[in-house]
């Protein structure tokens, strides 16, 4: 694994525009950064990401069929109660579900660490996917990348295939609409580039804002053109649903949620205790606990975070030899875990800043896909985080 400096495309930002690609600078910094890209070995990927990642993945839904049938489990999460049947009935009539993304913390030499997952709302997809694949193919055309330079990346073309075969299966109903907030650039991209991986499946859609869903007198979620909505890919946190008017009315409206209602365990970060109470010593895992367990002390350094929380806010971080670190964010109530520190690498640019890459790897459906990779200047990676491209190179 090596951090290799580039020089970037002179015409990428144009492309970036003209491809719907529009939070690719966030509040005037750079979020797509080509200046530089990350290099792995075939060897790296298949065995220390791609086959842990599918790992992972099957142990996490291992853990939902326990957790369903155990109202113990499902406080500890802090879940309300009165979404527990409907959860287990999501789970029982096995409602699909499209996507997510883990977040591991690796080297180049020793085993990927789970930091957590994202399995309600994962977002960066339309960069991991598409974007930076682009530019691998430009690359390899232009003769800055190997002609046998390669990307583990087949995303996209698994989206693709898994909408086609819930259409096909009648496991959805179409149209499939699809919804974010109104006022996010970087949340509504996401939502199109699905939609349009949906539409190249032979789906039909409809789009709309989260703030645009109603409710009929019948108990129906609508449209703004009173349409009924049967299936509703929502890039909306399932938890913030259940605090809102609508969540009561949840399980009697017979919408189809994708993310299902089950994902609502696996977006909880309550599952990192649970996966490593039952696969303790796993090369993947880091030790973690709930923050009340007061039997179950770390070593020495430790991280803490909000059972729900996201892009890295309210993280408190504490080395081995004492260092603090922190950041800030809307999640200050509510219960907490903590995890062993295993920290990221560091990778010095040319002018000797620090930057730490976190790996986000993708599963799609129930299979291991591709991965993108968020940097910053600090070990705390967040939603202003940096996005390199990556490639596979062979010495």
């Amino acid at each position: 694994m090596k951090r290799i400096a580039a020089t970037p495309r002179p015409d990428w930002r144009e492309q970036a525009q003209s491809l719907g690609f529009h939070f690719h600078t966030i509040d005037g910094a750079p979020y797509w950064d080509e200046s530089a890209y990350y290099a792995f070995s075939l060897r790296q990927i298949e065995d220390d990401i791609e086959q842990p990642t599918q790992d992972l993945h099957d142990l996490a839904m291992g853990l939902v069929d326990e957790v369903v049938g155990s109202e113990e489990l499902l406080q500890r999460l802090a879940i309300p109660p009165q979404y527990w049947d409907w959860i287990a009935q999501s789970w029982q009539r096995r409602e699909p579900h499209l996507y997510g993304r883990m977040d591991l913390a690796y080297d180049g030499r020793g085993p990927a660490k789970l930091y957590e997952l994202n399995y309600d709302t994962p977002t960066s997809l339309y960069e991991a996917a598409y974007f930076q694949w682009l530019w691998l193919e430009q690359g390899i055309a232009a003769g800055t990348l190997g002609t046998g330079a390669d990307q583990y990346n087949r995303i996209q073309e698994l989206l693709i295939e898994t909408f086609g075969s819930l259409a096909r299966d009648k496991r959805i109903v179409t149209p499939v609409h699809f919804a974010a907030v109104e006022g996010s650039a970087e949340d509504q991209g996401t939502v199109r580039y699905l939609r349009d991986c949906a539409e190249q499946a032979g789906v039909d859609t409809l789009e709309l804002s989260i703030e645009g869903i109603g409710l009929s007198a019948e108990g129906w979620f609508t449209d703004a053109d009173d349409r009924v909505i049967r299936t509703l890919f929502k890039l909306y946190p399932l938890e913030w649903m259940f605090a809102e008017e609508y969540g009561a009315k949840l399980a009697g409206s017979q919408v189809q949620l994708i993310e299902p209602a089950w994902k609502a365990i696996l977006s909880n970060k309550g599952v990192l205790p649970l996966l490593w109470e039952r696969h303790r010593g796993h090369p993947n895992l880091l030790e973690a606990h709930f923050e009340d367990d007061a039997a179950a002390p770390l070593p020495a350094g430790w991280v803490r975070k909000p059972l729900f929380s996201r892009e890295g806010a309210n993280i408190e971080l504490v080395t081995a030899d004492g260092q603090r670190l922190s950041s800030d964010g809307p999640y200050r109530d509510g219960p907490t875990v903590r995890q062993a520190h295993h920290a990221l690498p560091r990778f010095d640019g040319a002018d000797g800043a620090p930057n730490y890459p976190l790996i986000g790897s993708w599963v799609v459906a129930d299979v291991a896909a591709g991965m993108g990779l968020r940097e910053d200047a600090g070990p705390i990676t967040q939603d202003s985080s940096r996005f390199l491209p990556h490639a596979i190179v062979e010495d």
